[in-house]
């Protein structure tokens, strides 16, 4: 203790002294004078004694006590108790001066007695020095010297709980009690005040802001609130010890500290708050106002949730125990909260449970390094955060960090010390607090006995001594200044005798030593994670395991399979840390040899675990695959292995000096938790540490030399493996040059090329250098720098000599470069290892004839814009998928595996005919697997499918190339001769036209000498032709050749005189014409009676039509087939003349004439311009003279009256209407008139011109033709539709028979343009995400169907006028109009033979350009593909929907042709027209016999002979109307997009090719086949069908294909001679039809798709099945009584009717029936009744009789209970067997029934239990 007596005084040089003016304080006296030895005096008192300076009073103050805190050089704490009075301050009266004068007022001075200590006894003080002050002023007897000296010699006890009595001499008597514990705070009641004057948020506020480290700053006018509040700061941070500036009261004159860098806690006087608002990062927490005031700029870091929520409630139930019942309705009688004193204990036990919380398991994360001479512990801090889950936690991170938390560690962590109460906290009751921690009750009883135990280390003893302390008696006149004396100034000498008398008597004193109980500290439950585990993670951690199993098993498909979900479970915690367990037990002896594949996965799961770890590597993963990644390895060669180090450096762990660090100290650390009878490394080190003073000088430097010798071979140990994984495997390569080794030829191997951190150090650690070159050296030397940092750093802390440390300085350059060296051979090696195990090629099924150009190129198949096999909806993800690409002389065919593992055991096979590529496009493709970008290529082909491929790494790029030059080979042949309709079978890889030798000889010789001849009569043009290139066209006008992009040129003008019809036709030729009478034009014609042709070609005369030879030779029209249909009066002559006027010679000849009206259907091709006026020119105008123009212009009248009047209906023209009025009034308003264009967003044709043909207001909404016959009275005999571009400048007159009808044609452009958004449309090259893009707005924008014009054409013939259709070349859409029109007229086209017929007669004779259309040659490249010919199967297929039951052909039989149109597999539809065909010997060949009947020449032959094998071809709900004429709807809305655009099976690839799917199928069938019977799991028999994988018209076929199907394998089964499918369908049916005879009534059930009773304005609203529906019976459930009262209507049969037929007696799905007798009600005989069982209503009805419709009684099957055999009662039927009774019980009543005999009793009984059991 030190006593000074500080007095105020003058500031030097100030004048007299007034009030309020600032002086200085002096020292008068100070006790002792020398220092104490151990105790030196604190500088600047006199500064705290006056915190507000020193200064002079009028009135004199009351005494004041504080306790101000000093801190001196050795942050030791002085505690300096201020008491300080005032006393009068004495005025140097003059004595000259003049009485009378205003006497000055008196000031009063203050005076500090202050008693410095260096322990903290607030109230000992207090009274110590009042006593000095009473004995002072109220002059007690005793001298002050005594009592000072006593009070500076008073023994003061060790803690320990101990008291001492003292007394001064002056009759008093203190007690002085010492705490149990020192290192618990002593506290009084000042953190109970703190919360009082603060409040619980705002002193937690303060409470984060001083633990991480924030500037604090308390006002208060009080400067012992100051001390105190800043006491019980530091009281409630216990565990931790602040350690930065702390004073409690600061001086003004000291202000500027405030403004110091470093965290403080400081008090000031609110004297001075003013000065306190600039403070920009200060907290400011007034204590007088309650308020803390944090600045904008200072960010605290609060508690983790829930801890801060449970330190509240805990904290408001101690403070405000009123709040939790203040809502109840019957309060307890008192909730007081507890006394001061208590209350302030049990506060600090709420924070002492939350360092529990906050710190539990510290002990755990504690790396020893050094045991010897003294631990030397560190803070493993990333283990103790990541095992608490708490990394993201921003405030335990920031305490963590602090030094507060520095000092708890080197003050707690050594193992061998005393302990306390936190100490016990953390190891014996984490537990309780962990199972508390919700429940805040148990909470506060924990909390209340935590608090008596800090009670009672302040309060050990009850009070017993009393304190007896003197106070100054409060004298009348205790203010008057005369009274008081100044306080005098003490003898020295005496005090200082009664020092050194004290000081002898402690030298003879036993010295008092504080016994230390020095212990092991407890380590508490290990850290585990709690509540924070998964609670799918145990199956998670299952597929690590087996996913490591299965590799080291060698299972790598397996592995393959697992590997994804893996890579995706190692996102957890707990699987990473499964992982590396799992890895250690495939480690032996420190080494794990694998081959490359095994390498290849254990080098991704470590890199995938450690991408996850943060740099902290806070879970230790990195730290436990630290000694793995120096296990496992793979040998390269001689003596040369690769360890997976070299593969796992990219990660930032390994360049985290931190981690290192903790690395190399937790080395040292060996935790129990293996064995029990192992100690761990702190009890271990604590043993040591116990035994340590018992040991002699040479054994403590023996274990001190034996340490550090360990530390320096650790030291060695990870400068090795630091190197491991800082050096890159390729050390010529900077990393700072090269970042990422993508690109390199290394990466591609399964070498894992990583370019290391070594670069990326270089750039940290060496900015100075400017920039780095890339020589090996560089990264050498950034990487021995880093290890010297690291060495140094932990030698140092662990007490490494300096000559050892030198010793590993020198070491490091040679260890590095050692393993460079090592490196150097590993790279050189890992270059030739062979690239990754890729799957295996997969081989594609060939046809009969098609062979490999090109063997199978490594590519992967990408996803594009179809989303259904990437598993974006739904289903796994089939692309991309890898595999490879094989081109063959028919079809372009990947063939491949997924890439995703869990469906890569399925096949994904696409492809395309090479003949139907209509676009290829290189792409660059980046695969997700390896990030570098490869070349692709994007193939189009205009079959719907889209191939978008990435060639393989291992392809070289000049492979790709000469790929894509055969590819294109094959595409454009130089001729036709080349695609593969005529190669196939043809040995012989390269693809040179070689002349085959001719398979039928006679055939080919005729029409060879045909077109001979043919050449004979045409000029000389033809005959200098080469045999093979293809025919030009004649044309006498180039005019179209701008519009068109066909290629025309206008041959020489051609010999008149060799075209007369004189010259016969030659004997050799006869055959050959009587094959032309065999083509099927001819047969049509005959059917149509257009004319026949007899042996003689004699034709009969009354016929109006006759079928003409003129074009036998191809002379008149090249395209137009040899037999022709042609008005009976017009001579041959005629038709040469009149042909030059159209254009390519196509002039208009008959194609179908309606057995109904007899009117006629023509085609031919638009007018030549000079043509059209003299079409149109009035024939008595008068002219110039006979012009050229004007005879064939009459001759053309001439033919076209011709044909009106072969017309039956034709009569006087007399009131007849045209529409001539309208041709030229309505084009200028209203645009087009039945355009063809229109897709549906215009009407059909112009409403005004509609009504005036239709005589009706309006036509039908739906955009389907008016019911009303068109033109009854008034109409033309014959409609023109014309080109509108054609027909300007024409007029009208009015005297004609005919009428054009102008429309707009959609030209070939136009079409192709249709085409090209259609596909894109449909085959999206990439997913697109703009709304504007959808799928319906790309197909509404292609335009693509045709329809309305011929549903016009259709009515019009329909009404009995002819119409000739005479569109552009009279080949494109001429040809898709007559055609539709012929298939809506005339039901026989909707058959097989039909069909074929219209497309042979139509497209092939009549010359549809198909070669050049389709650019199947390369001379008809440039012009693109265009097709025509799909655009008409389309409205087939449109028609087809509206009309299932109008087409013995199927939907399928459409999509076929499609295919096989353009595919080249057939020659049918090669060529441009006949006369082409009998050129190459194609026209007759097919009947000729054939050598190779593998391969098909046509299309139609294949067809029939599939057709007979299976339906697929085959329509069920065939049903034809007879005569019926078809009317769709053309509306956009009622168009439907066809399945053959968007429809793919993946797994089987196209489905057109037949015997390949079949193969296909046998091949996967025998697959599925197991070698041996798995008998252990029952296998399924459910298939997951996936939308765009599996086909399902076949998964799931229609119900009557299953049928057939089910018959045909009964009949192998019973080894039956199998029946045709057609003839089992055809006696089906006519049994079917002679039943419902027999029956009398319509039958519905199975029959109702062929039964032709049912009739219907549109078939499609009967009933629809589509082509793989599944159900054949339908059953519209309706009550029967009310079908029976519709009652047909004569004629045609309503649509009532059509649905009473739906709800006919057959329609409920009758089970079972038959007759049964059943008993009557009472005494009613039995009788027999015709019983049906109704499974599907669930009900047995009875009828009178079998034909009867009338039912005569229900009993429904739900109120039935049992069904028993019965007895014969009476009345029953006679001679039937006992057991031909049966009993019905219900819920009303008994029924009895009687069969025919007992086997059919057993049935009916059996039917019915079934029924109920389904039930």
């Amino acid at each position: 203790l030190s006593i000074v007596i500080i007095s105020y005084g003058e500031v030097p040089g100030n004048p007299q002294p007034y009030r309020g003016s600032e002086g200085q304080g002096h020292i008068l006296q100070r006790f002792p004078e020398k220092d104490w030895e151990d105790n030196p005096f604190p500088q600047g008192i006199e500064l705290f004694c006056q915190p507000n300076g020193w200064q002079l009073v009028p009135e004199r103050e009351r005494p004041s006590f504080f306790v101000s805190v000093l801190t001196d050089i050795n942050s030791e704490r002085h505690y300096c108790a201020c008491f300080t009075f005032w006393e009068a301050e004495a005025s140097e009266v003059d004595e000259d001066e003049v009485p009378g004068l205003v006497q000055p007022a008196q000031v009063f001075a203050p005076k500090s007695l202050v008693l410095v200590s260096r322990l903290d006894h607030t109230e000992v003080f207090r009274n110590c020095l009042g006593l000095i002050y009473t004995v002072h002023v109220d002059s007690l007897s005793v001298p002050l010297e005594t009592v000072i000296g006593n009070l500076l010699t008073c023994v003061i006890p060790v803690a320990g709980g101990s008291q001492r009595t003292i007394t001064l001499g002056a009759g008093d008597r203190q007690v002085i009690q010492t705490p149990i514990n020192d290192s618990l705070p002593v506290s009084g009641s000042s953190v109970a005040h703190l919360f009082r004057q603060l409040g619980i948020v705002n002193v937690l506020y303060l409470f984060c802001a001083a633990l991480t480290e924030h500037k604090i700053l308390f006002l208060s006018s009080s400067y012992q609130r100051l001390t105190d509040a800043c006491r019980a700061l530091l009281a409630i941070m216990f565990p931790l010890k602040y350690s930065f500036t702390y004073v409690p009261i600061l001086p003004g004159k000291l202000l500027e500290v405030l403004s110091t860098p470093t965290p403080f806690i400081i008090g000031v006087n609110s004297f001075f708050r003013s000065e306190t608002q600039e403070l920009l990062d200060v907290i400011i927490a007034d204590l007088d106002g309650g308020t803390v005031t944090i600045p904008e700029c200072v960010h605290i870091s609060l508690l983790p949730d829930p801890l801060l929520q449970q330190t509240q409630t805990a904290l408001s139930m101690v403070l405000d125990p009123e709040l939790e019942i203040a809502d109840h309705a019957f309060p307890p009688s008192s909730t007081q909260p507890s006394t001061l004193k208590i209350q302030d204990k049990e506060i600090r036990a709420v924070f002492l449970w939350l360092f529990g919380q906050l710190f539990h398991g510290y002990r755990w994360c504690l790396h020893i390094i050094r045991i010897h001479p003294e631990p030397v512990i560190r803070f493993h801090k990333a283990a103790f955060l990541g095992q608490r889950a708490l990394t993201e936690d921003d405030f335990l991170m920031k305490v963590l960090d602090g030094m507060a938390f520095a000092g708890f560690i080197s003050e707690r962590g050594p193992p061998y010390r005393p302990t306390d109460l936190f100490d016990d906290l953390i190891a014996n009751q984490v537990e309780r607090i962990r199972q508390e921690e919700c429940s805040p009750h148990k909470v506060m009883n924990h909390i209340k006995e935590l608090a008596e135990q800090l009670f009672k280390n302040e309060n050990p003893y009850p009070a017993v001594a009393m304190h007896k302390v003197q106070q100054p008696a409060e004298s009348p006149g205790h203010n008057d200044p005369k009274n008081l004396a100044i306080f005098p100034p003490l003898d020295d000498v005496t005090v200082q005798l009664f020092i050194d008398h004290a000081a002898a008597k402690l030298k003879t004193a036993p010295p008092v030593v504080k016994a230390e109980l020095n212990g092991m500290v407890p380590s508490g439950p290990p850290l585990g994670e709690h509540g924070h585990v998964l609670a799918n993670s145990a199956r998670r951690l299952e597929v690590v395991r087996n996913c490591i199993t299965y590799i080291f098993d060698n299972k790598m498909l397996e592995a393959k399979k697992l590997m994804p979900a893996v890579l995706r479970a190692l996102k957890g915690r707990a699987a990473r840390v499964c992982l590396t367990q799992e890895l250690n037990q495939h480690v032996l002896q420190n080494r794990a040899v694998l081959d490359d594949q095994q390498f290849d996965y254990i080098v991704r799961m470590m890199n995938c675990t450690l991408q996850d770890c943060s740099h902290m590597d806070e879970h230790g993963i990195a730290a436990i695959l630290l000694p793995l990644v120096t296990a496992f390895c793979r040998k390269l060669g001689a003596g040369i292995t690769q360890f997976a180090y070299c593969c796992v450096q990219e990660h930032v762990v390994w360049t985290n000096m931190q981690f290192w660090e903790a690395m190399f100290y937790s080395l040292f650390l060996d935790n129990a938790a293996g064995g029990q009878e192992l100690l761990g490394a702190l009890e271990l080190a604590s043993e040591q540490s116990r035994l340590w003073p018992t040991l002699s000088k040479e054994q403590q430097s023996e274990r001190v030399q034996k340490e550090e010798s360990t530390v320096f071979s650790q030291a060695i140990h990870y400068a090795n493996r630091m190197s491991y994984l800082l050096l890159p495997l390729d050390t010529s390569k900077n990393r700072l040059l090269n970042r990422s080794g993508i690109g390199d030829v290394e990466s591609v191997s399964n070498s894992y090329v990583t370019n290391s951190i070594a670069g990326s150090m270089a750039e940290s650690y060496d900015t100075e250098s400017g920039f780095e070159d890339a020589e090996s050296s560089d990264v050498a030397n950034s990487v021995v720098r880093f290890i010297n940092r690291f060495v140094d750093k932990v030698c140092n802390e662990s007490g490494v000599t300096n000559e050892h440390l030198k010793a590993l300085h020198t070491m490091i350059p040679d260890i590095v470069q050692m393993h460079i060296e090592t490196l150097d051979a590993v790279h050189r090696e890992s270059k030739r290892l062979p690239p990754i195990q890729k799957p295996k090629l997969l081989r594609p099924i060939l046809l009969a004839g098609e062979e490999l150009v090109m063997d199978g190129m490594r590519v992967h198949l990408i996803s594009d814009g179809r989303e259904e096999a990437t598993g974006a909806l739904g289903g796994p993800p089939l692309l991309p998928a890898e595999g490879a690409i094989f081109l063959t002389t028919y079809r372009l065919i990947f063939k491949g595996t997924p890439n995703d593992p869990l469906v890569g055991e399925q096949v994904v096979t696409r492809s395309f005919p090479i003949a139907s590529l209509t676009k290829e496009k290189r792409i660059s493709v980046s695969l997700s697997m390896d990030q570098f970008i490869q070349e692709g290529l994007q193939l189009r082909s205009c079959t719907f499918q889209l191939l978008k491929i990435a060639f393989d790494e291992e392809v070289a790029s000049d492979l790709a190339e000469v790929f894509r030059k055969h590819m294109h080979k094959l595409r454009y042949p130089q001729h036709v001769q080349g695609t593969f309709a005529f190669t196939v079978g043809q040995s012989g890889k390269t693809l040179v036209e070689h002349k085959t030798k001719d398979k039928n000889q006679s055939i080919k010789t005729l029409s060879k000498n045909l077109v001979k001849s043919a050449k004979r009569t045409i000029g000389r043009q033809y005959v200098t032709r080469k045999k093979y290139s293809p025919p030009t066209w004649e044309n006498r006008s180039s005019l179209q050749s701008e519009l068109d992009e066909d290629e025309l040129s206008v041959s020489e003008e051609l010999d008149q005189g060799s075209l007369t019809l004189s010259s016969t036709i030659r004997s050799s030729d006869r055959q050959t014409m009587s094959n032309v009478v065999e083509r099927a034009c001819c047969r049509d014609y005959q059917r149509l009676g257009l004319g026949t042709l007899s042996n003689s070609l004699t034709r009969s005369k009354n016929e109006p039509f006759r079928i003409s030879t003129v074009n036998r030779m191809y002379t008149v029209c090249r395209s137009y087939p040899g037999l022709l249909i042609v008005p009976q009066s017009i001579p041959d002559s005629t038709i040469q003349r009149i042909s030059r006027c159209y254009r390519q010679n196509r002039f208009p000849v008959v194609c179908w004439r309606s057995s109904r009206t007899k009117a006629v259907l023509l085609r031919s091709a638009g007018l030549h311009a000079k043509g059209v006026v003299g079409f149109f020119k009035s024939p008595n105008a008068p002219s110039a003279g006979p012009s050229q123009a004007d005879s064939t212009s009459l001759e053309q009248e001439k033919y076209m009256q011709a044909i009106i009047s072969s017309m039956p209906s034709y009569c006087e023209p007399s009131g007849r209407n045209t529409l001539g009025g309208f041709t030229s009034t309505h084009m200028s308003t209203s645009g087009k008139w039945g355009s063809i264009r229109g897709s549906g967003r215009l009407s059909a044709y112009n409403p005004e011109v509609g009504n005036r043909l239709s005589c009706k207001e309006s036509p039908q909404p739906n955009g389907g033709p008016s019911e009303a016959l068109f033109l009854r009275q008034q109409r033309a005999y014959l409609y023109i539709i014309g080109d509108k571009t054609q027909l300007k400048g024409g007029k009208q007159d009015s005297f004609q028979q005919w009428e054009v009808v102008p429309i707009e044609v959609c030209d070939v452009r136009q079409v192709k343009n249709s085409f090209k958004k259609l596909m894109k449309a449909c085959v999206p090259s990439s997913a697109t995400s703009e709304p504007s893009m959808t799928f319906h707005r790309c197909l509404e924008e292609s335009e693509w169907i045709v329809l309305q014009v011929s549903v016009l054409v259709v009515e019009l013939l329909d009404t009995g006028s002819s119409v000739m259709v005479s569109l552009e070349d009279g080949w494109d859409v001429t040809t898709q109009v007559v055609s539709l029109v012929q298939l809506l007229s005339d039901p026989y086209y909707r058959t097989f033979d039909g069909f074929r017929l219209l497309v042979e007669k139509e497209w092939l004779s009549f010359g549809h350009r198909f070669s050049h259309r389709g650019a199947q040659t390369l001379a008809s490249q440039s012009s693109g593909f265009t097709p025509v010919f799909l655009q008409f199967l389309d409205c087939v297929h449109q028609i087809h929907l509206q009309f299932p039951m109008e087409f013995e052909f199927s939907q399928y039989y459409l999509k076929f042709l499609a295919y096989h149109y353009v595919s080249n597999r057939f020659r049918t539809f090669l060529l441009d027209s006949d006369y082409e065909r009998i050129e190459l010997g194609v026209l007759y060949e097919e009947k000729g016999e054939r050598k190779n009947p593998q391969v098909c020449k046509s299309v139609w032959d294949y067809i029939d002979r599939l057709n007979k094998k299976t339906p697929i071809f085959f329509n069920y709900m065939f049903s034809p109307e007879d005569e019926e004429v078809l009317r769709p709807y053309s509306f956009i809305s009622n168009l439907k997009v066809w399945d053959f655009y968007t429809e793919e099976t993946l797994s089987e690839g196209p489905s057109y090719d037949w015997e390949l799917v079949q193969r296909g199928r046998q091949e996967r069938l025998a697959e599925e086949v197991p070698d041996k019977p798995d008998t252990t799991t029952p296998k399924s028999q459910r298939h997951i069908v996936w939308p765009c994988y599996d086909s399902r018209s076949r998964v799931v076929p229609d119900s009557i294909t299953k049928l057939l199907q089910d018959l045909q394998s009964l009949e192998a089964e019973l080894g039956l001679p199998p029946e045709k499918w057609k003839d089992t369908w055809d006696k089906i049916k006519a049994n079917q039809r002679t039943e419902s005879k027999l029956e009398n009534r319509p039958s519905f059930n199975s029959s109702l798709l062929m039964s032709s009773n049912l009739s219907h304005q549109r078939r499609s609203q009967g009933v629809y099945l589509p082509e793989s529906g599944v159900g054949s019976s339908i059953n519209l459930a309706m009550d029967r009584e009310t079908s029976t009262t519709s009652t047909p209507v004569a004629g045609r049969p309503s649509t009532s009717t059509l649905y009473s037929q739906f709800q006919s007696t057959e329609s409920e799905n009758r089970s079972f029936e038959g007759i049964l007798y059943k008993k009557g009600a009472l005494l009613k005989p039995w009788k027999p009744r015709w019983f049906v069982l109704d499974k599907t209503k669930h009900q047995l009805r009875y009828y009178e009789t079998r034909q009867d419709k009338e039912c005569k009684g229900v009993i429904e099957l739900a109120e039935v209970e049992s069904v028993i055999p019965g007895t014969p009662t009476m009345g029953a039927p006679k001679n039937i067997e006992e057991k031909a009774f049966f009993d019905l019980k219900t819920t009303k009543r008994v029924y009895n029934f009687c069969a025919q005999d007992s086997p059919n009793a057993q049935l009916w009984m059996d039917s019915i239990q079934s029924c109920l059991s389904d039930a």
